[in-house]
């Protein structure tokens, strides 16, 4: 039994005219005759009567008619479902993001993306680079957006923005150099965070081991290791857009110390498959960097 068998059969079965129900569906009489027949002898039982030269419904035809249209109403169900995917009517994306990119790169291209397609629900999830490959890996989120190196082979990654680190503190070292670097007081995001691991590649560089240098505080969020430093815990590294308020004000200072730009990473699963509400959110955040 298919759905253009039963399409045939309700076209008939509301006509109760095999000439006017062939006309309707756009098909010859001798296809909707051939259908009909078909679908009787398939299971065995008549659905219509034949009284010359008109037709009636049997009792089973006539029960079968409301199965018939409540399976062709579903199937029509599911078809709107899929078509309003596909334009952009209905859906869920979901993200998975890190700390920095959540709090002051990615919400503008969020509000673009909402006022274009306002029926996608989207669901962001915050978390340090490590937390958003397996996010990825495991299904809970189709996109991710982190800073941090990415080396797992089944994520795909590619840069889609760039970001300035800095580090700072409230006063002024007098001269920074590798002793200074190992003895100074230093204030950390988590490991696993991309600014921590792009500032330990950078001491890497410089011959310093990450492990030799002084961490007085280790904390989960970009906004706790600025308001240490604030306080005079310590200096830290963190994106200049973090630090730039509290650069701008006074607050802190930026000290003369090079550190490298480093990419934001757009991040998806290699083998899954990426839905339009996606590619939406991808258009919108290229449209906007241009």
């Amino acid at each position: 039994m298919t759905l253009e068998q039963l399409r045939i059969f309700v076209g008939v079965a509301e006509r109760e005219h095999m000439t006017k129900a062939a006309a309707a569906l756009n098909i010859t009489q001798s296809a909707a005759s051939a259908s009909i027949a078909a679908l009787e002898a398939q299971h065995g039982v008549p659905l219509f009567h034949r009284i010359g030269r008109r037709i009636e419904l049997t009792d089973a035809g006539r029960k079968f008619l409301d199965e018939a249209r409540a399976v062709l109403g579903r199937a029509a169900s599911a078809e709107l479902v899929l078509s309003d995917f596909n334009q952009l009517k209905r859906g869920t994306l979901s993200l998975v993001v890190s700390q920095t990119i959540a709090g002051y790169w990615l919400p503008r291209y969020l509000a673009a993306f909402r006022a274009l397609h306002p029926q996608i629900k989207l669901d962001v999830a915050i978390a340090n680079t490590e937390q958003a490959v397996q996010s990825i890996l495991a299904g809970t989120a189709e996109l991710g957006f982190a800073e941090g190196a990415i080396n797992d082979p089944a994520i795909i990654h590619w840069p889609i923005a760039h970001d300035r680190l800095v580090l700072i503190g409230v006063d002024l070292p007098p001269r920074i150099d590798e002793q200074w670097v190992r003895s100074a007081h230093w204030v950390m995001r988590e490991r696993g965070s991309g600014t921590r691991s792009t500032f330990e590649e950078t001491l890497r560089r410089r011959g310093i081991d990450p492990d030799t240098i002084n961490i007085a505080l280790t904390l989960p969020s970009n906004e706790s290791v600025l308001t240490a430093v604030e306080a005079g815990a310590g200096v830290a590294v963190l994106s200049a857009l973090v630090v730039d308020r509290a650069i701008n004000t006074g607050t802190l200072h930026p000290f003369p110390f090079e550190l490298p730009t480093r990419p934001f990473f757009g991040l998806r699963h290699k083998e899954r498959y990426q839905s339009k509400a996606a590619c939406a959110l991808l258009n919108c955040i290229k449209d906007g960097t241009r």
